[in-house]
């Protein structure tokens, strides 16, 4: 005895309605611009998909083996011109319209590309929220320096405000998703790559790591929450008050690798913590990849390795829009002197060629 399948199917498609995608339903304009270009493609690749499996179908069946089919054969056939522009024309328009939309879009939906007006609720002159993000064994940290606090796993924005993200790793390549928000950026170490998004709509979404990093892998995900400004200043007094301190040293325990990390909050004890992270020299006596890179002779002498700032150096910790960024992947505002004539004198070596090999391939 045959048993139905379609209690089982329809149990099935009963389930399946109640699931949602943020991928094709996002509330962050950048993501819905990412939605749309996708749609589109999507469209246009079956104009010409449907009609050839359509007449795939149909030619099977008019032209089968048959003594009652219609079908004229004539074994002499050999061109067509109004075939001949059917085959070649609708493809060539097709590609002609995708090759414009991946054109523009490449250059409007780039990572690096600061929101601008058109944005759906961005104003021309919003300062960016600044989000200092490192991705860890195994879990997120995620600093914010205009407001002087950090968390881990837990990542918040209030609405219509763009968001300017920097991205490092500690040790691993990683990748920073957040669907309903924008597209995926890797993370890497010694590196800094951008991210600039926006949510327009409250709620709390998921944000994951999108690429394989690792036995706790698959615990790197985080609650995004958009909310109004006023539940995002709440939000960060809370954290401002925290009784945890993010200093040298409690970034040293982060650092030890550990699956499923609880959501935490921290006043941030160090301005300069993501600084030495990207440019590898948390430690004393380490050499920032940046000074490398200035003079090729700076150390630090200050607890962490972060030393002091050049007389004709950078900006500093500029908190508004664009501020505490340098070229390069570093903050522009600390690039150090050499200390003394010994560190003057001092050669980068071993570890420190690394960084610097892997900063002259980023620029």
């Amino acid at each position: 005895m045959i048993r139905s399948r379609f209690p089982i199917a329809a149990i099935l498609l009963a389930t399946l309605a109640g699931c949602s995608s943020e991928v094709l339903a996002p509330s962050g304009d950048v993501a819905a611009k990412l939605r749309d270009v996708l749609g589109i493609t999507t469209a246009l690749i079956l104009v010409i998909v449907l009609p050839v499996m359509v007449a795939i179908v149909a030619i099977a069946i008019r032209y089968r083996k048959s003594d009652h089919s219609e079908a004229k054969y004539d074994p002499h056939f050999h061109h067509s011109t109004s075939l001949e522009l059917l085959i070649w024309a609708a493809p060539l328009v097709i590609i002609i319209w995708l090759g414009a939309l991946t054109w523009v879009s490449t250059h409007k939906l780039d990572p690096y590309r600061p929101l601008d007006e058109e944005t759906r609720g961005v104003d021309a002159d919003a300062e960016p929220l600044v989000v200092e993000v490192v991705s860890m064994d195994w879990k997120w940290l995620f600093i914010y320096p205009q407001y002087g606090i950090a968390t881990v796993n837990e990542l918040a924005a209030p609405l219509d405000r763009p968001i300017a993200f920097k991205l490092t790793s500690t040790e691993v390549m990683n990748a920073f998703y957040v669907p309903t928000l924008a597209g995926m950026i890797y993370t890497m170490p010694g590196m800094e790559t951008k991210l600039h998004a926006v949510i327009n709509e409250p709620g709390e979404f998921k944000g994951m790591s999108s690429h394989y990093s690792g036995a706790g892998f698959s615990g790197m995900k985080f609650p995004f929450h958009g909310m109004e400004v006023e539940d995002f200043y709440t939000w960060v007094a809370r954290a401002r008050a925290s009784e945890q301190v993010l200093d040298r040293d409690r970034y040293r325990e982060l650092l030890k690798p550990s699956e499923n990390e609880p959501a935490a909050q921290f006043a941030l004890g160090d301005e300069t913590l993501y600084h030495d992270i990207l440019n590898r020299c948390v430690e004393p006596g380490q050499t920032c990849m940046d000074a490398m890179m200035t003079d090729g002779t700076g150390t630090h002498g200050m607890e962490g390795g972060h030393g002091e700032a050049p007389e004709a150096g950078g900006e500093g910790h500029d908190m508004g829009e664009g501020g505490a960024e340098g070229e390069g992947g570093g903050h522009e505002g600390h690039d150090a002197a050499p200390a003394d004539e010994d560190s003057a004198s001092a050669k980068p070596s071993g570890p420190a060629l690394t960084h610097q090999y892997a900063f002259l391939r980023q620029n």
